[in-house]
């Protein structure tokens, strides 16, 4: 399994969960966030809870199975990507196994 982390611009949330979702990736946990790094975007102020300047992301969170990871990535990033720069990023990563939270029950053996 694979664990995919996406940090997107608002504007762009939509077009990808609609993408996602069309293609049979209905599950996911949308975040909002505050991000910096070395572009500010046009609009970057202040933030409230930190002392930093910040531009708002959505961070999307989702699991798929090994062969489904490339379309994911692929329809985040035909989604995601504008004509600005600092459209986001995707994170990778293995996941070893999952477990029911009521039963304890490992995932692992479904190929979840």
């Amino acid at each position: 399994m694979k664990e995919i982390k996406a940090f997107v611009k608002p504007n762009r949330i939509q077009k990808i969960i609609d993408a996602l979702t069309d293609n049979g990736f209905k599950s996911m946990t949308l975040s909002q966030a505050e991000g910096t790094g070395a572009f500010k975007a046009k609009g970057a102020k202040p933030s409230i809870d930190f002392h930093i300047t910040d531009s708002p992301v959505i961070k999307i969170e989702l699991v798929c199975q090994n062969e489904e990871a490339q379309e994911v990535i692929d329809i985040i990033v035909a989604n995601g990507k504008t004509e600005e720069p600092a459209d986001g990023i995707i994170y990778l990563t293995d996941i070893e196994d999952a477990f029911q939270i009521k039963t304890g029950e490992s995932l692992k053996r479904y190929n979840l």
